[in-house]
């Protein structure tokens, strides 16, 4: 064999071997793809399954129950029968089989640090969910069409889309969508920077609305987009995506909004992906305006409808942050617009394509962290923004020099193997030193309860109150912060354990926002599951905490567990704010929220007057939950708890039927995030609720 050939071979065999490895590391992605799907259905199916365990928990302790148990065995006694395992036996050994089972499983979890994002719906099911509510059928289209006939206010709709290497068939798709509008008033600006097809250039041939723009001697993106905008006649201008689509009715629904709410500057909508067989899955039905959630994560995107007389008092595009042009924009924007004008339709009125399963909603951290921080600058905000999981951005607010005084209240009636951590881990395990802790008691009667509360007051940071009457939880709290020195008020429950050090730091610099009214914390169960991150109003009939039972390192729905946000509500168990703001509001109340929801209605208030709550996963705690309070279960703390129940439907109806941090796309069944059946909204409205005075 001559040199020659034997080279041939040689560089046959590499490019042999060349392809056998892609095959390979396509295989290898496709089984880690497979894998990480299918931990997120084993942290599913616990999430679900401890659901579950409670509520068989809380049928075993209720009045029926008991009641029941009773009966059965004077009849067996009667029979002269005997007392066998029962159900309930049986039950409780799976539980503590599965519970031990769960432990361990969490435990090697972590190990492995946080999982990647995977698509929080399963898409099969949202396939059906997408053909029985958000289908568009001839009666339906028919009543829009009609609509739009009523309407006062038609404004123009200019869409800027840029192309450089799109895959032309999707960007033709991508025209088409918006060719196929029920609404007419849009115009399309093309900006593209490199060859366009013939079946595009025949389209646009033939439709007036839409422009090209050359924009091949353009070198930045926020260049070629302003070219784009130079262009642009309408009320409203929109950035839209090469390869993406709009459903017919995008538009349609975007100006129904307007009519509406016809102060409007800013406007959004909810989003989902499509794969490359066109199939959309992964939808993110979003929250109303949620000003910290932004500073986390550019949840808008694509498709955020603003007011072009806004846009050019801030000057279009900037090219100072490349990859992050569009979340530039909007924080620019939004400096110039009160934020009662910024809306949201609960709708999914734009498809992005996406060819990775795995991409984040946000994945250029280099860029969105500069663009973020000077906004806070030009805002004159003391504050350092840094990297987030899931490629999203975190704001720490500074401290200032002088630390204010935090009062740590925290209600107890003996359990004090829970006490003693929980203060230990206030005074020796945490990293904020001016603070004073107030441990009112509830006739705690135990020897050695009684000798600890003696001794800590050894410590002249703790200060014990003795207050014998029947528990009400938010008359003890009332009384601590009466007794407080602190400008910083914290309600602290007695059977939380200290994880990280800076916990308090994290929740005191919210705190002294002027315009945050209460800070909540990231707890979790013993087991590492996730016990509060947030309080959803609404859910389970009156409140329930999002996420429950989810695994700690699970990135849940697109990274929320991970991600500083505004809720309408958050748990008292572990709640920082302003002593100015709790007074403000009355504290707690104590009449008819002697144990339940109190936290919920305080919140309420707070949000009432004006303030924004929030909650932030960088304060952190395990919370063995009521441990110290016991359950409902006599006839008594049942008629409570029913009069507890009435008060808050009496008083705050309205918002328990809307959460404003909570998409009615979204379960109130259930704490997971899931599809509504049917939705708490007419996805396409009659034009009786459209207001044309």
């Amino acid at each position: 064999m001559t040199t020659e050939n034997r080279d041939l071979t040689a560089a046959d065999e590499l490019v042999a071997a060349q392809t056998k490895i892609i095959e390979y590391q396509k295989e290898i992605s496709q089984l880690r793809q497979a894998l990480e799907a299918r931990t997120q259905d084993i942290n599913k199916l616990i999430q679900w399954t401890q659901s579950l365990q409670q509520d068989i928990l809380a049928v075993y302790n209720s009045i029926t129950w008991q009641l029941g148990q009773f009966i059965t065995q004077i009849a067996l006694k009667l029979l002269r029968r005997p007392v066998g395992p029962t159900a309930r036996d049986h039950i409780n050994k799976i539980l503590t089989t599965f519970e031990s089972w769960k432990i361990n499983y969490f435990q090697s979890r972590r190990l492995s640090g946080l999982q990647p994002y995977m698509p929080w719906h399963d898409t099969k099911e949202y396939a059906l969910w997408i053909k029985q509510y958000d289908t568009l059928n001839p009666r339906l289209l028919e009543q829009l069409l009609s609509q739009q006939e009523q309407w006062l206010y038609q404004p123009r709709i200019s869409l800027l889309m840029w192309t450089d290497h799109s895959h032309q068939q999707w960007l033709l798709e991508a025209i088409q969508s918006v060719q196929a509008q029920f609404y007419p008033h849009w115009e399309l600006n093309l900006a593209y920077q490199t060859t366009l097809a013939e079946s595009t250039l025949q389209i646009v041939a033939l439709e007036s609305r839409i422009q090209l723009i050359d924009c091949t001697q353009t070198d930045t993106l926020a260049a070629t987009l302003n070219q784009a905008l130079a262009q642009a006649t309408g009320d409203f201008i929109a950035v839209i995506g090469e390869q993406d689509r709009l459903p017919a009715h995008a538009l349609s629904k975007m100006v129904e909004w307007l009519n509406r709410y016809p102060q409007t500057d800013l406007l959004y909508s909810d989003a989902d992906k499509l794969d490359e067989n066109g199939q959309r899955y992964d939808p993110y039905f979003k929250s109303d305006w949620n000003p910290d959630l932004f500073y986390s994560q550019h949840f808008l995107q694509h498709f955020t409808l603003y007011r072009r007389a806004v846009v050019a008092e801030i000057n279009g595009f900037q090219p100072d942050y490349p990859g992050s042009e569009n979340y530039d924009f909007t924080l620019r924007f939004i400096e110039h617009i009160a934020s009662q004008n910024i809306h949201h339709i609960p709708h999914i009125l734009y498809h992005q394509r996406q060819l990775a399963q795995l991409t984040p909603i946000a994945n250029n951290t280099d860029s969105h962290c500069p663009a973020l921080q000077a906004h806070l600058q030009r805002l004159n905000q003391s504050a350092q923004v840094v990297a987030a999981p899931g490629g999203h951005t975190r704001v720490i607010y500074k401290l200032p020099a002088q630390l204010p005084l935090v009062s740590l209240i925290i209600p107890t009636r003996d359990k004090l193997d829970l006490l003693r951590g929980t203060v230990e881990g206030c005074l020796n395990q945490t990293r904020y030193d001016n603070i004073e802790i107030i441990i009112m008691d509830n006739s705690s009667v135990e020897p050695e309860t009684l000798a600890y509360l003696k001794a800590i007051q050894h410590d002249n940071r703790v200060t014990v109150i003795r207050h014998a009457a029947p528990f009400n939880y938010s008359q003890l709290n009332n009384i601590g912060v009466a007794h407080a020195q602190g400008d910083i008020i914290g309600l602290i429950n007695n059977d939380l354990e200290v994880i990280a050090p800076d916990w308090l730091t994290e929740m005191v610099s919210h705190a002294l926002r002027p315009e945050i009214g209460a800070v909540g914390a990231k707890l979790y169960y013993a087991n590492d599951t996730i016990q509060h991150a947030g309080v959803i109003v609404g859910l389970g009939g009156m409140a329930g905490h999002g996420f429950k039972f989810l695994a700690r390192e699970a990135p849940g729905y697109y990274w929320k567990p991970f991600l500083i946000q505004n809720y309408s509500v958050v748990t008292g168990a572990c709640l920082v704010m302003r002593r100015q703001v709790f007074e403000e509001v009355g504290g707690l109340e104590e009449k008819h929220l002697q144990v339940a929801f109190n936290d919920v209605d305080l919140c309420l208030r707070i949000r009432q007057r004006g303030y924004r709550i929030i909650w932030t996963p960088y304060a952190e705690l395990y919370h063995l939950e009521s441990a110290s309070r016991g359950l409902d279960n006599t006839l008594k703390k049942f008629l409570r708890l029913r009069h507890e129940l009435n008060y808050m439907k009496s008083h705050w109806a309205e918002i328990l039927l809307n959460d404003p941090y909570y998409n009615p796309n979204l379960t109130i069944e259930y704490e997971d995030f899931s599809l509504a059946y049917p939705p708490r909204v007419n996805l396409f409205c009659s034009a009786a609720s459209i207001n044309t005075d």
